[in-house]
Parts: C-alpha cells; structure tokens; sequence
C-alpha cells in the first residue's frame, strides 16, 4: 500500500493536499447550513422575534422571501474554506514541528497545541468573512454581496470593525478544534488497533477510508458538546442587542 501514496506524509504536497481538503469540505459543509446559520444569528440577535427553528424558519421566510434564508452564503462558503483550509494543513504542519521539538511530551499535548496554533491563524483569516456574514444575515438592506459588504463594513468602522470578534471566535473555537483533533487522532488509533486490527498501510483505501468517516464523526460529536459552553458565550455577545430591542419594546408599550 505504501506506493499508492500520491505524496508523501509531510512533504510540500502532503500540507497542499490537506490544506485543499480543509477548505473543500469546509466551505461546502458551511455552505450547505447556511439556512440554519441565518436563523442562529438572528435568533441570537433577536431572540424574542425568532423563539425556535421551525417559527423562526417560518418567520424568515414569510417577513423576507425564500432567499433570506441564503443571506450570507458567499461568507459561508469562502470564509470558512479559507479557515478550513488553514486549520487542516497547519495542524499537519504544526503536528511534526512540535512532534520534533516536544520528543518526551505525551501525544495528546502535541495534539492540544498543534490544534490550538492551526486554529488561531484560522480564525484570523476567518473573522473579516464573518463580520460582514454577521451583518449581511441581520441587516437585509446592509450589501448586495460579499465585495460590497467588505467595502462598506470598512468605510462604517474601519480595519477594526473586521476583528472586532476574534477574540469570541478564538474562545469558541479553539476548545473545539483542540477536543476534535485529539478525539480524531485517538479514534484512529483505536480503530485500528482495536477494531480492524491491522496497520493502516495495510488496509485498503475504502477501509482507511471508513475509519477517517467514523473517527472524524466521533471527533466532530465531542468537539461540539465540550465547545458548547464557549458559543453561548459568543451567543450572549449578540443578545447585547436584543436587551436593546427588549428596552425599545417595552417603552413603546408604555407610551401607547
């Protein structure tokens, strides 16, 4: 098995082929949520318009037409490609330098902080995409389209205004990537050794395959319920303003 390798482990190549993986699956897995991403946002901005997913679909649909529900799918699609692409090939990268660097630490640490440092040139590239993405998905009239909404996020609040929430993202995504790359790496360690009992050169592709599905589904699983705590967090940041809109109703209500 070991000369069907189309490039090998850690060569130039092998970092291009992950980092072309990472933003393929990436983008088009963000891309394809984008209905339920629209409503998270808005329920997180106006939680007391959008109560639940299937009124708050409802609403979206009935208030703004059918094509609310795509609002922001170009931020979707490339900003997350460009940070998928980034997490996945530098979290190869960074897994052999800290490998050779780190010789006597357990592999979970090199997991940690291998995850930890490909995530946080991640969401660098990320943030810019998603603060249009954010403003585009609540503000109906804000952009027509990605370029737009990146010319006129800078003209309203300058460079500033693209990381205003790197550090949210950083607190909600560093535990998920750090949780999903260890589980994944153990996942597949014991599949093989447990499971299919054989070294992974040795099964066929559509084993090595089966084993990267099952443990990328384990990994993803976990990720999300240890990282869950630190999205609330991020949510609350955008009930800021709902507390603004609960304010403005309730002073409507006394004056009428």
């Amino acid at each position: 098995m070991e000369g069907e390798r189309v490039f090998e482990e850690f060569s130039a190549g092998y970092y291009g082929l992950c980092t072309a993986g990472g933003m393929l699956s990436a983008g088009i897995t963000h891309l394809a949520i984008t209905p339920l991403d629209v409503l998270k946002v808005n329920m997180q901005v106006d939680p007391l318009k959008y109560r639940g997913i299937s009124s708050g679909l409802i609403t979206l649909w009935r208030e703004q037409g059918h094509s609310a529900l795509w609002r922001g799918w170009s931020g979707k699609l490339f900003g997350y490609g460009v940070q998928g692409g980034f997490k996945f090939g530098l979290y190869e990268y960074f897994k052999r330098s800290y490998s050779e660097l780190l010789v006597d630490q357990q592999r979970s640490v090199i997991f940690f902080l291998s995850a930890a440092s490909a995530q946080v040139f991640a969401d660098v590239a990320l943030c810019p995409f998603e603060a249009v993405k954010v403003q585009v998905q609540t503000q109906p009239h804000f952009a027509r389209g990605l370029t737009d909404g990146f010319h006129k996020l800078y003209v309203n609040e300058g460079l500033s205004g693209f990381y205003k929430g790197l550090f949210p993202l950083w607190g909600r995504n560093l535990p998920f990537s750090m949780i999903m790359f260890s589980t994944f790496e153990h996942s597949v360690d014991l599949m093989y050794r447990k499971v299919i009992q054989r070294r992974k050169e040795d099964c066929s592709r559509a084993e090595q395959l089966g084993v990267t599905c099952l443990s990328g589904y384990a990994a993803g699983s976990v990720g999300t319920v240890i990282s869950n705590p630190a999205d609330n967090i991020v949510s609350s940041l955008y009930n800021k303003k709902a507390e603004t809109i609960r304010q403005a109703n309730k002073w409507g209500a006394y004056s009428t």
